[in-house]
């Protein structure tokens, strides 16, 4: 699986406290996150950690992000799974009771067959490091060695058309390096996508979970998102742009009638303010340069569509129009956004 692709499905079985899943949402490429479990009241109480907060909506994501909790056995089978590129589960096969565990392979490796799952457990050859400690939960049916886990797994592997790598987190202390680690991981890799596919294609109608929490996110794919932050950049830039017009006339003035600068039009550089590559600065200076027509101040569209921050959001000069159009003042012709050059709150030298 290439982290890099977007629209990366991604479930977590057992979810419990939803930790992992917070963790999880801040990677831009996942757009969809689902979390299982067997406890609903546990899904209540923590689905609301999962909200967009304040800060998301002021700077949101590039892509959609839709977060799903689901009620319900890990050992039954759910079409709304099927496709998805990875599935985690931690710290849960060894609270399921022997059935469980034998429908556990079929329903996530044969049924799901994802393009990836991690496992991870406890392992129990760590346990003697603890004090006084059998099984490390009350709820635990088992805790396995490294050698029983991979034994499982390598099966597991075998089984559904799978390759296992094993490693794990949680160093022993020194002297007891034979333990191996606290944790023990699993990390499956689907061969082929070929039966994944057709599955995905044969069973679609297979809802068995509950939905007990459904939230989304903004992004810039929501055309309302990308207006607000649009409207909100453009406008700073402008501001930007309009003070530094303000100071260079007053350098102007101050030079004096004599001093050669009797050109209206800026020097570019004097325009730019902020810190840009080469590259950059010769796309910026290479568009028309802000203007001034009595009091009001035109900075042309495709000068703002060269900042690299505009330029992010939105890159069609027609498509910038549309989306501010009723948020700020164009010129006639739709070309340039106009504003007054000067305002009753700007810093005037002569006040002072």
């Amino acid at each position: 699986m290439d982290v890099a692709e977007n629209n990366i499905p991604v479930a977590d079985l057992g979810c419990g406290d939803t930790k992992l899943l917070k963790l999880l949402k801040v990677y831009p490429c996942i757009q969809l996150l689902v979390g299982v479990d067997i406890n609903e009241e546990k899904l209540h109480s923590n689905g609301h950690y999962l909200s967009p907060y304040l800060g998301e909506f002021v700077k949101p994501r590039d892509l959609d992000l839709t977060v799903i909790l689901y009620h319900g056995s890990v050992v039954e089978k759910d079409s709304r799974l099927l496709g998805f590129d990875l599935i985690t589960c931690i710290e849960l096969i060894e609270h399921l009771n022997s059935d469980d565990l034998a429908k556990f392979p079929e329903v996530v490796f044969g049924y799901l067959s994802p393009s990836m799952v991690v496992i991870t457990t406890p392992n129990a050859e760590f346990n003697p490091l603890f004090p006084t400690v059998s099984l490390r939960d009350a709820d635990h049916k088992f805790e396995w060695s490294r050698k029983e886990f991979q034994t499982w797994a390598l099966q597991v592997a075998n089984c559904y058309n799978y390759c296992v790598e094993f490693t794990g987190v949680g160093i022993p202390p020194a002297g007891s390096e034979h333990v191996g680690y606290c944790t023990q991981i699993g990390v499956f890799r689907k061969n082929s996508r070929k039966l994944a596919e057709s599955r995905v294609s044969q069973q679609h109608d297979r809802h068995v979970y509950k939905a007990v929490y459904t939230t989304s996110y903004p992004s810039l794919q929501q055309e309302r998102v990308l207006k607000f932050v649009l409207v909100g950049e453009l406008l700073i830039q402008v501001e930007h742009l309009r003070l530094r017009y303000q100071r260079m006339l007053r350098e102007r003035e101050e030079l004096g009638p004599n001093s050669g600068h009797r050109d209206a039009s800026p020097a570019p550089h004097l325009l730019l303010g902020e810190v840009f590559t080469e590259a950059e600065k010769a796309r910026i200076e290479n568009t028309p340069q802000p203007f001034c027509q009595g009091e009001k101040f035109f900075i042309p569209l495709r000068r703002l569509l060269a900042y690299p921050k505009l330029q992010r959001l939105c890159t069609d000069e027609e498509r910038m129009r549309s989306l501010i159009a009723d948020s700020v003042c164009l010129s006639s012709d739709g070309s340039a956004v106009v504003v007054d050059l000067h305002n009753s709150w700007d810093y005037r030298p002569e006040d002072n």
